[in-house]
């Protein structure tokens, strides 16, 4: 259970100190089905299942405005890559991809060094 105060106060700015989003984790799509179900019944409104490629998601927007995401585990990250190779590339959605290189240029360079132990 959630508690949420109400309250007449104007939205924050998008930027720090705000949320975008609040993500849930949901096993499977018949577990997500059940809630959206829920979520229409008491007049929620959350979005059709979305195709996110590493998993599927609906949202919706709680009183107070903040958007809830409730995703699948499945398909998972290894979808497109093995998992040893997890992390060292920059992975985009097919929808990117024609952004790569502008996107790429923003990032700050990360260096992957391994654990100690490994």
């Amino acid at each position: 259970m959630i508690d949420i105060k109400l309250s007449t106060s104007m939205p924050g700015l998008a930027g720090a100190g705000t949320v975008h989003h609040i993500a849930w984790r949901v096993e499977n799509n018949q577990v997500r089905k059940v809630l959206r179900d829920d979520l229409l019944k008491n007049e929620y409104y959350p979005t059709e299942i979305l195709d996110r490629n590493y998993f599927k998601a609906l949202y919706f927007h709680e009183p107070g405005g903040i958007l809830f995401e409730v995703a699948t585990d499945d398909p998972g990250f290894t979808v497109d890559e093995k998992e040893s190779e997890l992390g060292k590339t920059l992975m985009l959605p097919n929808w990117l991809e024609s952004k790569r290189e502008e996107l790429e240029d923003q990032l700050q360079q990360v260096t992957v060094r391994p654990m100690e132990g490994e």
